[in-house]
């Protein structure tokens, strides 16, 4: 009896010290125990005050909501404002500090061109070779031609001017003299037999463009009157002679255009209305949307022009055709679009370029008479063209300021035409503009608009993006006219860009001059603005 108590009483003070464990452990490790009546009621008191709370915060938030972001942002733009940026855009870089202080006419030629960029084929090179350089990573848009592989010096060039002249004598599109008729035929015969055809034998086809050469030590001063005048590239040579490098246009205006703020003299520029400078062509030659691609590159062949306007009956400018875009038609699956129109044309290019740059991508080839120099040299830069079609301004801005007028730097030198405006500050009207469109080589009567005449094309214009951002052609401002007014502007004499013009076209006696001449007076559209 004594050991059953002992055992009981052992029994009884394991499992009250296994209780006391059990109590200890639970505040780290709570185990499953009931709730009391005292917890139970405190997590029932607990819960809706902090639903309470929550709720009045959110009842005080929509009482006194936080301010809105839109309070944050910066005022919209002024009207001046507004023009003043339109007047000097920014430009894509800041400007070159080697070039600070320093006159414009004293740098050299060498200093803006990059050996790295020329690009070298020799006469006995196939076309079709000589056109992937011309394609590829090709900044000056050229191919040098020289006799030998070894050779430094060029003989002839290679750009896309002659790509279209020879892609005309393939198709059977071009009209040759007589005394070329055999060889037209015989160069037409080895394209469709797919026999090589070198460079060589295709130098007739085209009027080449004279070789200008500077030193590289030479200053701009001569580069720019050369352009001015109307040359669209120099050759730059070493003291041996040799090519190593190739300055154009482009590169000298997009020069200007990012160091203009170390040359005061241009910089000014920049803020005048192209129709108070009195800048550009009024006498256009344009085409219609509807005609063959076939007509736009005749009409540029022959013509001398690396540009066409696509225009529709009211002559809106529509779109835009180079020497450049042939680019697109050196393969034989896009040959059939030689049969389409030229509306079709732009909305190729339009196609590849925004596959090319991964978005859509609608290039403006144009402005007004009320834009500055630098929204126009702007655009040039930007879509890297050689003009802009200007059009007529829908409503124009009556803030522009009146034009100061312009005076050379250097005494006695010519500078660009004032503007002529009365005591009101209203500027006297500009030459009328006349817009030429030729006809096509199979008809006698002129393709210009008339009234009720409806046109079919496979594209809708307005179905483009930004085609009613256009106006109605009246005029062109090309880089060789920025160049010249620059060159005035700083004193120097460039010669009459008309002069290289002419001696850029073919001879009267190709197919489309005569017919232009003849029906002149039939299809000039005399307007004023």
């Amino acid at each position: 009896m004594d050991t059953d108590s002992a055992t009981k009483g052992a029994g009884n003070a394991a499992a009250a010290a296994a209780n006391t464990s059990g109590s200890s452990l639970g505040a780290s490790a709570p185990a499953p125990m009931e709730r009391t009546n005292s917890q139970s009621s405190s997590a029932s008191t607990h819960k809706p005050s902090h639903i309470a709370a929550h709720r009045q915060s959110f009842a005080e938030n929509q009482r006194y909501p936080p301010p809105s972001p839109r309070n944050q942002r910066h005022p919209s733009l002024t009207q001046q404002a507004l023009q003043e940026l339109m007047n000097h855009p920014p430009s894509n870089r800041l400007p070159n500090p080697r070039y600070a202080g320093r006159d414009w006419r004293d740098i050299a030629v060498g200093e803006l061109t990059v050996s790295e960029d020329v690009r070298w084929a020799d006469l006995d090179l196939g076309v079709q070779d000589a056109t992937m350089l011309l394609l590829k990573h090709n900044p000056t848009h050229v191919v040098l031609v020289r006799e030998t592989l070894t050779s430094k010096t060029a003989v002839s060039t290679f750009d896309f001017s002659d790509l279209n002249a020879y892609l005309l004598v393939v198709v059977g599109l071009a009209k040759p003299e007589e005394e070329q008729v055999d060889l037209y035929s015989e160069i037409s015969r080895k394209a469709q037999s797919q026999e090589h055809i070198s460079l060589r034998e295709i130098q007739p086809l085209s009027r080449k463009e004279e070789l200008v050469t500077l030193p590289a030590e030479a200053t701009l001063d001569g580069a720019m009157e050369a352009f001015g005048s109307g040359i669209h590239r120099i050759l730059v040579t070493n003291q041996a002679g040799e090519v190593v490098g190739v300055l154009t246009q482009l590169h000298l205006v997009e020069f200007f255009w990012h160091e203009a703020a170390h040359f005061p003299v241009v910089e000014r520029l920049y803020g005048c209305p192209l129709r108070d400078l009195q800048i550009g062509s009024h006498q256009i030659i344009a085409i219609n949307l509807d005609r063959p691609l076939t007509d736009a590159l005749s009409l540029m062949h022959n013509e001398g022009l690396t540009s066409v306007a696509v225009v529709d009956q009211g002559l809106n400018v529509v779109g835009n055709i180079s020497t450049a875009d042939v680019r697109h038609l050196t393969n034989a699956a896009s040959l059939p679009l030689l049969k389409n129109s030229c509306m079709n044309f732009v909305s190729v290019i339009l196609s590849e370029r925004g596959m090319e740059h991964g978005r859509d991508s609608f290039p403006v080839f144009h402005v007004n008479p009320y834009s500055t120099l630098g929204h126009t040299v702007g655009k040039l830069v930007a879509t890297k063209s050689h003009r802009m079609w200007v059009v007529e301004s829908a409503s124009p801005s009556p803030s522009a300021p009146a034009t100061p007028l312009l005076q050379p730097s250097h005494p006695g030198g010519p500078g660009p035409a004032p503007s002529h405006s009365g005591s009101g500050g209203v500027s006297s009207p500009p030459p009328s503009s006349t817009v030429i469109i030729p006809p096509p080589a199979n008809a006698s009567a002129p393709q210009s608009p008339v009234p009720n005449q409806s046109f079919s094309t496979s594209v809708i214009p307005s179905g483009l993006p930004g085609a009613i951002l256009s106006g109605r052609l009246t005029g062109v401002v090309s880089m060789t006219d920025i160049l010249n007014l620059f060159a005035k502007s700083s004193g120097l004499r460039p010669s009459d860009p008309s002069e290289q013009r002419a001696r850029r076209r073919r001879s009267s006696s190709c197919s489309v001059r005569p017919s232009i001449d003849s029906v002149r007076a039939s299809v000039d559209l005399n307007f004023r603005r």
